[in-house]
């Protein structure tokens, strides 16, 4: 069992790290979050490598980043205070359960939700944003109450009453890789589903089982746009074995390992040209970085990173490949000597060069990749949060 003591989010803010640093004008403009006594800075690929690795510094950072967003900003978003209800509690059993404050708050957030006009929840994000509270209470039953409650059973049917025609969730276009298609929520809607203890089991209604027939269809059918796509279809199948025939399947964990860099990481850019991240806006951007070559209109040795080492190995993992491949290995080498010294693992934005909150997936993701090729365990820290 873990020797971390269990925090609330409201004592996480007397917490002295060394992610704190002092508040000038000039610094509190490049932080990645704030919020009275946190101040973690704005992640960058200078920042020197751990010696060792920290699995509380880690911790910490992902504790102190959904606080402060959900503090400050008071909404639930994709890449960060929803991504940390989404995969938290898995790793309970290392870190201790999360704050039942962050559940709270989620399903203060689903009564909101609830409350507004239908016609404004349908536009933008906000279906998504169903998706992953339904998603974030959903493994909160998983893992830590291990039942289903009245909460998760809201959340679902009002989620379900959020799908499109077509079988998808309604998400931003701009955002990439978390916030830029309908094809992302609906594997976000169909983890909520598979995460809910019984819940599938136990349904009757027959609209809502149309319901989960129509987002089966959507995702057996839709061609993602990119091979980041492709990824999280392979992630949502190793949840729905009927998704994909073997064949089909064995094809997307060849095409996984195909994108592995020399190094044993994985980097999010090989997985989708500029132009195809949602409608293309940040292409102008993304073809601007040096790492990407215009003549051969293709990317030239991007760096791996956190966020896409981290996500391909538990892709892998949940799909059947033994932990001891010697793919995975190298993936997992390569996780532990790359862990920046604030405890999180770099991760560049495809969007902007100023806060970096794919670093906050690209903690989680690298963690989970640890604890399912069981080396999580072995690297327990002692010290008391």
């Amino acid at each position: 069992m873990s020797n971390f003591k269990i925090v609330s989010f409201a004592a996480l803010t007397l917490v002295s790290s060394s992610l704190t640093m002092a508040q000038t004008p000039e610094k509190s403009k490049k932080l990645q979050y704030h919020y009275e006594n946190i101040a973690i800075p704005q992640a960058s690929a200078d920042e020197p490598i751990r010696q060792e690795f920290s699995l509380e510094l880690a911790d910490r950072y992902l504790e102190q980043g959904a606080l402060a967003w959900t503090k400050q900003r008071k909404c639930i978003s994709c890449h960060t205070n929803g991504l940390y209800l989404f995969s938290r509690p898995e790793l309970s059993g290392e870190l201790g359960p999360p704050s039942s404050e962050s559940r709270d708050f989620f399903v203060k957030e689903l009564r909101k939700l609830k409350a507004m006009d239908r016609e404004k929840l349908l536009k933008g994000i906000r279906p998504t944003q169903v998706a992953y509270i339904a998603a974030g209470l959903a493994e909160w039953d998983r893992h830590i109450s291990k039942t289903l409650s009245p909460q998760t059973d809201e959340a679902l049917r009002f989620m379900l009453s959020l799908q499109a025609k077509d079988g998808s969730w309604g998400n931003a276009d701009c955002w990439p890789p978390l916030e830029s298609s309908n094809f992302q929520g609906a594997t976000v809607a169909a983890r909520a589903l598979s995460s809910a203890p019984g819940w599938l089991d136990g349904l009757k209604d027959e609209t809502l089982q149309s319901g989960v027939e129509r987002l089966k269809a959507y995702l057996q059918n839709t061609e993602p746009a990119h091979d980041y796509g492709r990824l999280i279809f392979l992630w949502t199948a190793a949840r729905y074995p009927d998704l994909i025939s073997d064949e089909k399947k064995q094809a997307l964990i060849e095409m996984v390992m195909q994108h592995q860099r020399p190094d044993g990481g994985w980097s999010i850019r090989t997985f989708a040209a500029p132009e195809a991240w949602g409608r293309g806006n940040r292409a102008k951007k993304l073809r601007e970085e040096t790492e990407f070559d215009k003549t051969a209109n293709a990317w030239k040795n991007p760096a791996s990173d956190g966020h896409q080492t981290g996500l391909a190995i538990l892709v892998l993992r949940e799909n059947g490949v033994p932990a001891n491949d010697p793919r995975i290995q190298k993936g997992i080498q390569w996780l532990l000597k790359n862990q920046r010294e604030s405890g999180r693992w770099w991760t560049r934005s495809l969007n902007t060069d100023r806060w970096h909150f794919i670093t906050y997936s690209g903690t989680f993701y690298p963690l989970q990749a640890l604890k399912q090729c069981n080396v999580l365990p072995t690297l327990k820290q002692t010290t008391a949060r």
